[in-house]
């Protein structure tokens, strides 16, 4: 897995190395054009310390969530007579760790494109926006329990991104 991430983020500097040689083909790059490099590099070591904490909290992040959508409304984990709780925590799990992955990476755009597009299909197949919004509605609210406030904004754009793409019709 690490070694994946490793790929995903050489991948994604390549891919922005390889449109910035196209646009300044035959002359020197801007500052203005290498400024994607300079920031990642800054923020390099807050997103590694934010992608551990996540890991080291995940399992309390999950069932904080899972808490107050009981107590919010107990019928988000039912599809018709089926408790779906088994699948909610499977699913929820995944787009979090890929979120962490993309947060790590600076990356969002991979995400959206390899994970929630497919995924938005199959929950809007389910009827489960409803069950995705108050997901990540709540999961931003405890993430900030757990992560700094610069932590969190490395963070929550991510979870909005996850909310507006899955909870919405």
């Amino acid at each position: 897995m690490l070694q994946e991430r490793s790929i995903q983020r050489e991948s994604q500097m390549l891919n922005q190395m390889q449109r910035l040689s196209l646009e300044a083909e035959g002359r020197y790059a801007t500052d203005e054009e290498l400024s994607f490099v300079t920031d990642y590099v800054r923020s390099f070591e807050l997103r590694v310390q934010t992608y551990q904490r996540l890991q080291v909290c995940e399992a309390t992040i999950m069932q904080q969530v899972q808490t107050k959508m009981r107590a919010i409304d107990p019928t988000l984990f039912r599809s018709g007579n089926e408790d779906i709780t088994t699948k909610w925590k499977r699913d929820t799990l995944r787009v979090l760790r890929y979120s962490a992955a993309a947060m790590l990476l600076d990356d969002p755009d991979t995400l959206r494109e390899r994970l929630l597009f497919w995924f938005q299909t199959i929950m809007r197949a389910f009827g489960a926006q409803r069950s995705c919004n108050v997901t990540y509605t709540i999961m931003q609210e405890v993430v900030k329990q757990h992560l700094t406030a610069e932590q969190a904004s490395l963070f929550l754009p991510i979870l909005e991104v996850n909310r507006r793409m899955l909870g919405t019709v």
